[in-house]
């Protein structure tokens, strides 16, 4: 089992919109494929000053069906966010391998 996690950094004035974005729009659209499952948001506790950081991580089985998740559909919602959201919202992933 894998964990796909994207870290979020959000401008503090894009924190509602980006929160009910992901929560209503993102994250339903994800499930609906199929392929990542297990969805969750975390705040990450930071004393970072510039904005607040998100992590939003979901279970994926191997690689293989999240290369496929990302060439169906992750392009398309990192294209829709980045229209909404512009430079106020940046992100990266991190694949995570489950030990225990």
């Amino acid at each position: 089992m894998l964990i796909f996690n994207t870290t979020y950094q959000v401008d503090e004035a894009q924190e509602k919109y980006f929160l009910i974005w992901m929560q209503e729009h993102y994250l339903p659209e994800v499930e609906k494929m199929g392929l990542l499952h297990a969805p969750r948001i975390a705040r990450v506790l930071s004393h970072y000053e510039d904005g607040i950081c998100f992590s939003v991580q979901f279970e994926v089985e191997d690689s293989v069906l999240l290369h496929q998740w990302y060439q169906r559909q992750g392009v398309q919602l990192a294209e829709e966010m980045k229209k909404i959201f512009k430079d106020k919202v940046v992100g990266f992933p991190t694949l995570m391998e489950v030990i225990v």
